[in-house]
C-alpha cells in the first residue's frame, strides 16, 4: 500500500506534525486526489493562533487543517466518470474542488438559501482516522461524495486554480448574492487577496465604480491593478468620520450601492454600514473570529434600508465560474503577484512562522 505525508495541528501556535499515512482506496462515488499546490489562507493563520474553534466544539489537536487547494485526480469511485460540470474525468485531470461537505438533511441545507452547513466540516478528523486525508496540507485529499470538483482549464495553472478556492471563489459568491451590478458603487474593505480579487470581479461584473480602503501602499497599488477606480490610503484619511465622507464625495452625495467586508476587522463593520446609500447592501465575509464584537446603530439599518449578509462559503458554481473567469482573464489582471512564497509541505511550520511574522510580502 501507498503512503503520503500529511501535516496535522499540534496545537494553538505549536508545530505541525508530519505524519505518513496510507493512501485510501476511494468508496464508490469518491475521488483520491493527488495534492498539487496549497495555500496557507489568512483563516488558516487565524485558526492556528486559536481565534476559533472546530464547530464540534473541539480542539484543533492533530487535526488536519487547510482549505485552499487544487491537486490532479489520483483514483475515481465507482461511479464517478464527471465533475461537477458534466465533463468527463480521467486520472490525471487537473481539479477544484470544494472543501466542505454538506449533509444535505438538516435545515441549513434543506431551505438551499445558504451553502453553510453546520455539519460541512464533520470530515476533518485526525490523520490517524481513515481516510487520512482530508484537509489541504497533506499530498493527497479524499474528496467524499457530496463534495463538488470541477476541471481546470488547460490555460489556468495552479498558482491561479489554488487560490481561487476560497479566495475567488468566495468573491465572486458574494458579489453575485450582492447582486453588484452595472452603474453600481461597491466599497471593499481591505485589500488583500480577497479584497484585490474581489476589485477584479466586480469590474468584469460592470460595476461603475470600485472604491478600496486599506493602509498599505502595495496593496493600494495592487488593487489599482486589479481594476479598482478608487482607492482610500487609511493613512491620509485616517478616521472612520474621514473615509465615510470620501466615499460620499466619490458617489455624489450619496453613498455606495454595496460595500464589502474582507478586512477581518470588527471596526470596519459600522463603518462601512454608514457609507451605504439607501437601499445598499453590506456582504460581511471577513470577519470570522470570535468573541470580537463591535457596536453599530440599528436605527441605520432601518432608517435606511440596508440589508445585511453574512456569507460563509460559497456556491459550488462559484468555483466553477472562478475557473472561467481566470481562464478568461489572466493576461488583464496580475493574478501572479498574489503568489508570495513556495514552500515544500516539510517546510509547513516555516511557513507559517514567516507568515505570522509579517515578513512575507507580495511582489
Amino acid at each position: 500500500m501507498s503512503t503520503g505525508l500529511v501535516a496535522a495541528m499540534t496545537g494553538v501556535r505549536q508545530p505541525f506534525e508530519i505524519q505518513e499515512q496510507p493512501v485510501p482506496e476511494p468508496r464508490a462515488g469518491a475521488i483520491v486526489v493527488k495534492v498539487r499546490l496549497a495555500n496557507v489562507c489568512g483563516s488558516d493563520l487565524h485558526l492556528w493562533r486559536g481565534h476559533y474553534k472546530p464547530a464540534d466544539g473541539g480542539s484543533w489537536n492533530l487535526r488536519s487543517v487547510g482549505h485552499e487547494m487544487c491537486g490532479a485526480v489520483h483514483a475515481l469511485g465507482e461511479g464517478v466518470t464527471h465533475d461537477a460540470a458534466g465533463q468527463p474525468l480521467r486520472v490525471g485531470d487537473r481539479i477544484v474542488y470544494t472543501y466542505y461537505c454538506p449533509c444535505g438533511q438538516c435545515r441549513a441545507c434543506l431551505r438551499h438559501r445558504s451553502p453553510r452547513c453546520p455539519h460541512g466540516m464533520r470530515h476533518r478528523h485526525p490523520p490517524t482516522v481513515w481516510p487520512h486525508f482530508n484537509a489541504a496540507y497533506g499530498q493527497y485529499y479524499y474528496l467524499h461524495p457530496g463534495q463538488k470538483c470541477f476541471r481546470v482549464p488547460d490555460n489556468v495553472s495552479d498558482d491561479l486554480a489554488a487560490p481561487a478556492n476560497c479566495a475567488l471563489a468566495q468573491v465572486i459568491d458574494g458579489l453575485a448574492e450582492s447582486n453588484a451590478s452595472f452603474g453600481d458603487t461597491v466599497v471593499i474593505q481591505g485589500a488583500g487577496g480577497l479584497g484585490v480579487l474581489a476589485a477584479a470581479v466586480a469590474k468584469e461584473r460592470g460595476v461603475g465604480q470600485v472604491i478600496v480602503v486599506d493602509g498599505v501602499d502595495s496593496r493600494l497599488d495592487l488593487a489599482r491593478q486589479f481594476g479598482a477606480d478608487e482607492v482610500i490610503d487609511m493613512k491620509s484619511f485616517a478616521t472612520p468620520a474621514e473615509r465615510v465622507r470620501r466615499v460620499k464625495q466619490l458617489t455624489g452625495g450619496w453613498g455606495a450601492n454595496v460595500v464589502l467586508e474582507v478586512a477581518g476587522v470588527p471596526a470596519a463593520v459600522p463603518e462601512g454600514l454608514a457609507m451605504l446609500g439607501v437601499g445598499g447592501i453590506y456582504a460581511e465575509i471577513g470577519n470570522i473570529c470570535e468573541g470580537e464584537p463591535c457596536s453599530i446603530d440599528p436605527s441605520l439599518l432601518v432608517l435606511n434600508a440596508i440589508r445585511v449578509l453574512g456569507l460563509m462559503w460559497y456556491r459550488p458554481e462559484s468555483l466553477h465560474q472562478a475557473m472561467g473567469f481566470l481562464a478568461r482573464h489572466q493576461g488583464k489582471y496580475p493574478f501572479a503577484k498574489l503568489i508570495a512564497h513556495r514552500y515544500p509541505l516539510r517546510a509547513i511550520n516555516e511557513a507559517y512562522a514567516e507568515q505570522d511574522a509579517g515578513r512575507i510580502q507580495r511582489a
